[in-house]
């Protein structure tokens, strides 16, 4: 991953950990690692925990933030959040999708996609 796009990737979650948190979800854990891969944002709300996975673009004229959550991505996500409930004895749980777009400096335009795995 290029430097450009590890800056990208981090200001779209930043910009989703400040949504979450502007909703009243409880931020658990960020870029939590599971022998599957990485989780961006552990979260919770109510009695469910989620696992948020934040896709991010600078822009989106004929591709969209989510249509890079591929089914081999759905897999890995599946993977670590079973894992990471199973460590920590989680019974209620989900898979969310945060997709953003746009760039630092300029309010982001957020797609929430709940339940989405």
């Amino acid at each position: 991953m290029t430097k450009h796009n590890q800056r990208v990737g981090k200001w779209g979650e930043e910009a989703v950990a400040t949504y979450l948190a502007g909703r009243g979800y409880e931020i658990i854990a960020r870029n939590a690692r599971t022998p599957y891969g990485e989780i961006d944002i552990i979260t919770k709300q109510g009695d469910v925990t989620i696992f948020v996975e934040v896709k991010t673009l600078r822009s989106s004229k004929n591709f969209f933030p989510e249509q890079n959550v591929t089914a081999r991505k759905q897999a890995h996500m599946l993977a670590c959040a079973e894992h990471f409930a199973m460590e920590h004895a989680i019974d209620q749980w989900q898979i969310d999708v945060i997709a953003v777009e746009g760039k630092a400096g300029v309010q982001p335009k957020i797609t929430h996609f709940e339940n989405a795995i």
